[in-house]
């Protein structure tokens, strides 16, 4: 995808895992053009499954909600990585921005940066040797339109899954193509409301796609409230249609 590939692939040997949590999440570090970037997986399975990797909000992997949601696609026969695309310095900068404003003024300095780390760990899991063919990607909230660019225009990318969130603010790239797309949205989402996930999915399925746009009961968070019956629903919808889409 990317001439990067070849420079991480002969990372791999470098490339150590070290248990980093209670949730038994195992720890690799990946070089990107724009520096080594964190990416944490669950215990290896020991057998070649589709991959999925997912993107934070703005607060980054800090919620436990990641654990139910990893685990349930794990569960359901993906091997899932969670993406630290959004630095320490990012998650810091964002915290401290003090206005909607300031974050999003802040996000577009860092957006191609992000994207491009995206695509290449992307290149990184793809070259390794126990990993073939396509990946599919979730992002959340921030990590939606960073997902969403990254997945725009690329057959590496076999799914993708939006959730409360679509293509960054001012982005102008034309969009030929998007990979099977569930877009998943609170209906009382005030952030991005439910009109912006309509319009995505208007986008997508006029490019000849498989577009589903799902709907749940509650607020643009409702996605990370722990063990809800909204939120397990939409893990459970989104497993299904990840390895729906990536089983092909």
């Amino acid at each position: 995808m990317r001439s990067l590939a070849a420079v991480v692939s002969s990372f791999l040997h470098l490339t150590l895992f070290a248990d980093v949590s209670a949730a038994d999440r195992l720890s690799i570090t990946v070089p990107t053009s724009n520096g080594a970037v964190v990416v944490e997986r669950w215990k290896d399975a020991g057998v070649s499954r589709p991959a999925v990797i997912i993107l934070s909000g703005s607060a980054g992997f800090g919620s436990p909600a990641y654990d139910d949601i990893g685990k349930t696609f794990e569960a359901a026969g993906l091997d899932a990585y969670l993406v630290h695309v959004l630095s320490p310095i990012d998650l810091k900068n964002i915290a401290n921005a003090g206005s909607a404003n300031a974050r999003i003024g802040y996000y577009a300095t860092r957006q191609l940066a992000w994207i491009a780390a995206v695509q290449d760990v992307i290149s990184y899991l793809r070259s390794a040797p126990y990993r073939v063919g396509k990946i599919g990607v979730v992002g959340i909230s921030l990590g939606a339109e960073i997902a969403a660019a990254a997945s725009s225009n690329t057959t590496d990318i076999g799914a993708l899954v939006l959730v409360d969130g679509g293509f960054p603010k001012g982005y102008s790239k034309p969009v030929s193509s998007l990979p099977p797309l569930l877009l998943i949205w609170g209906r009382a989402d005030r952030t991005f409301p439910l009109s912006t996930g309509r319009k995505l999915h208007e986008i997508a399925e006029g490019l000849g796609g498989v577009a589903k746009l799902d709907v749940y009961e509650g607020p643009h968070d409702f996605f990370l409230k722990l063990k809800t019956s909204q939120s397990k629903a939409a893990y459970d919808s989104a497993a299904r249609f990840l390895l729906s889409e990536l089983s092909k």
